[in-house]
Formats: structure tokens, C-alpha cells, sequence
């Protein structure tokens, strides 16, 4: 039985350890909305080739932009930035929440349905450099 509840808050630890890793997602429409209104700075985490075939209009490519990302970003720490991957079961996304976080912003969310979530519900993507 020791063993057993042992187990079971480690478990429940290692839980509340990745929660820490969380971030708020936001919806395909409150994200157009922030986008038209050009009120988000969105991170996009897919890697350059991805980047180059297909991202949100208006992402920012995190491999390009992660060494100086602070040059990226607004000056207000209230700013919203949003990253983004590949889909919902993607978790590449923490590494630019994380690093925008890291910076101190305070409104970093994620967009989970990513980049074919986006394509999915008929949005219009941008390509190239």
C-alpha cells in the first residue's frame, strides 16, 4: 500500500510539473480577431521549410527570430503573443511561450489547433520568405 501511494504522488507530481507547462489557448475566431485588429504577435514553431510552404499571415518564423527574439517583441510585457505548431498534439509550441515568457510577457497564449487546424477551417495562409 506504501508502494502504491508512493507511486500515485509521484505521479500526481510529475502532473502538476507539466501543468506548469500550460499555456491559455485561444480560439480560431478570437485569433482572426486579434489578427485583423493587429493586436497579437504570433510565434510560429514549425521550422523554415514549414514556415516557407505555409504559416498564420503575419507569423513570425521562431527558428529565424529565436536568438533575438526580444527585438521581435513589443516593448509592453502586457503585449498578447500567441505560438503555434503543427497541430493538437503538437507541443513544439512551448519553446517560443516559454522564451516569450522567459522575457517577461504576461499574455502569452497558444493557438492548438496550429498551422492545420488553421488550414482546416478554410483560412488563408501566406507563404515564402
Amino acid at each position: 500500500m506504501k508502494k502504491l501511494l508512493a507511486l500515485l504522488t509521484l505521479v500526481a507530481a510529475s502532473f502538476a510539473a507539466a501543468a506548469g507547462d500550460k499555456f491559455a489557448d485561444i480560439s480560431t475566431d478570437d485569433l482572426k480577431k486579434v489578427i485583423a485588429d493587429k493586436k497579437v504577435v504570433l510565434l510560429d514553431v514549425n521550422g523554415s521549410d514549414s514556415f516557407e510552404q505555409g504559416r498564420i499571415p503575419g507569423a513570425l518564423n521562431f527558428d529565424a527570430v529565436e536568438k533575438d527574439l526580444a527585438k521581435h517583441l513589443p516593448a509592453d510585457k502586457n503585449a498578447l503573443i500567441v505560438a503555434y505548431c503543427g497541430n493538437e498534439r503538437c507541443t513544439a509550441y512551448q519553446s517560443a511561450a516559454k522564451a516569450a515568457q522567459k522575457l517577461g510577457y504576461k499574455n502569452v497564449k497558444h493557438y492548438s489547433k496550429g498551422i492545420a487546424g488553421w488550414k482546416k477551417a478554410g483560412e488563408k495562409t501566406e507563404s515564402g520568405s
